[in-house]
């Protein structure tokens, strides 16, 4: 089916269907910028270290390089899952409440002080939590798809989802930092989990009844059109357009994972340990101090929620591929700015850090708006070239080669670090800009191939690539009769 065919989706079930951003972003923010800061703070920090900074770092790409392996698996069995709630509903009903218990569980490691017991605690409750993270996000992205077969449909979604996506953000981002300082990190976990629980089954039931209507109408599906998993991810790493799609959102996002993780060192290194002393910003009307770290991603999130309307007003008149590029191409000039924070004579440190946060949020907000939109033009591309309906399996694989990425991120901040994160050396804190502008560079290298239109179907391809069809579906005609 193509992404323009079928009724709309009421506006409604769009809304609540998007608003799971919200359970994704506290959860996945607010791990990304204090787990690492949690078991291996500096040294004149006022939280007790529980790890070493190289040993923590090497164990979190080390469970995300494990975990990873997961991916393709969980998406090959919900295609292939056959339920009275359809191929997707169960996984996120089941799995949800234990992803929240168990990101809980992360915040509560056995030794108070630095042990190599809390090495191991850490290695094996991260792995549980990115289990059950994939069993239940994947198969709701998956759902995408399925229940939004329009390409208006879509934009409006992955829109919503980001604009939603921004409350998540504030909350695991703004919200963690002052929770964690009010409550404890304990207390922080726990809040944030019953916040992501309500948002991600609030998202279920705006795509329940759409998901139904699905099974109904695929009911004559087999599980026999996928043969088995190594096919499946085979198909997905010989479509061209996944293959120039996926390493450019993987790099972007290691360079975004990595400037994330390096917010609390920079905050101790050049802000508050510059000229102009405690870098603390007092929040007008209720005179409450906030942390920098708060009011460096305060700034990014706002620049994202203002540029939404002219993100989705630019993916309806020139198409999600050409607002992606030019977001990457931001991205390329803005991260490597972090270098200069502090370095300019005359600007105070708080005025750079905000100047840097305003333009790093320039990309994050075409960027990270259509992936999902993306991956579902794919899947029906993939349908086109092959009858079969793949989406969970397509997720997935992207998904499992992304966090292989993502396992750099923290090992490679770690390594970052060693070369200086101290008010008198901090060359390695600097050093996170460049390194991620080169890799989201690199990305943006990458994506210059992709061609596929807004509106993929068997005319459109055939217009823009004939060659594409040549013989494809003819020998999958020829292998569904024989």
């Amino acid at each position: 089916m193509s992404a323009s065919a079928g009724e709309r989706l009421p506006r409604l079930n769009r809304l609540l269907y998007a608003s799971g951003s919200i359970s994704g972003n506290a959860i996945s923010r607010s791990l990304d910028l204090w787990i690492l800061f949690f078991y291996a703070p500096p040294d004149d920090a006022d939280i007790a270290r529980r790890g070493g900074t190289l040993a923590i770092g090497l164990t979190l790409s080390a469970v995300r390089l494990i975990e990873a392996l997961d991916d393709p698996l969980i998406g090959y069995i919900s295609d292939r899952t056959r339920t009275r709630l359809g191929r997707r509903i169960p996984y996120v009903l089941v799995a949800t409440p234990l992803l929240c218990a168990t990101f809980v569980l992360l915040w509560m490691p056995p030794d108070a002080a630095e042990s190599t017991r809390n090495v191991v605690y850490l290695f094996v409750a991260l792995w549980f939590f990115h289990l059950f993270s994939t069993l239940s996000g994947g198969p709701l992205e998956s759902l995408l798809p399925e229940i939004a077969t329009r390409r208006d449909d879509r934009v409006d979604i992955v829109t919503w989802q980001v604009a939603l996506g921004v409350i998540g953000a504030v909350i695991g981002l703004v919200g963690a930092a002052v929770l964690k300082d009010a409550i404890g990190f304990q207390g922080m976990a726990a809040t944030i989990a019953v916040i992501a629980l309500l948002s991600r089954f609030v998202a279920l039931g705006g795509a329940w009844r759409p998901a139904m209507r699905t099974v109904r109408e695929r009911s004559d599906e087999t599980r026999e059109q996928i043969a088995s998993l190594i096919d499946a991810v085979r198909t997905c790493l010989r479509n061209d357009q996944f293959l120039v799609f996926l390493p450019s959102f993987i790099l972007y996002n290691l360079g975004v994972l990595m400037i994330t993780g390096s917010l609390p060192f920079l905050t101790r290194a050049v802000l508050e340990g510059g000229a102009d002393g405690s870098a603390d910003i007092t929040l007008p009307f209720v005179g409450v101090e906030v942390d920098p770290v708060i009011s460096m991603l305060a700034v990014s999130i706002a620049v994202v929620v203002i540029l939404l309307p002219l993100i989705q007003l630019g993916a309806n008149r020139r198409g999600k591929r050409w607002v992606y590029s030019r977001g990457m191409v931001a991205a390329v000039f803005a991260f490597p700015s972090l270098f200069l924070i502090g370095l300019i004579p005359g600007v105070p440190v708080m005025a750079q850090a905000f100047l840097f946060a305003a333009l790093a949020g320039l990309p994050l907000a075409p960027v990270q708006t259509f992936p999902n939109a993306l991956i579902a033009d794919i899947t029906d591309y993939d349908h086109v070239l092959t009858g079969m309906r793949r989406e969970a399996t397509y997720y997935a694989t992207q998904a499992s080669f992304e966090k292989v990425a993502a396992a750099l991120a923290p090992g490679l901040l770690a390594i970052l670090l060693t070369f200086g994160s101290t008010p008198g050396d901090t060359l390695g804190v600097r050093l996170v800009g460049p390194v991620a502008g080169v890799a989201t560079l690199a990305g943006y290298v990458v994506f210059r191939r992709y061609w596929l239109p807004d509106e993929v179907t068997v005319e459109t391809v055939r217009a823009l690539h004939p060659q594409r069809l040549e013989g494809v579906r003819k020998s999958a005609d020829d292998e569904g009769s024989a």
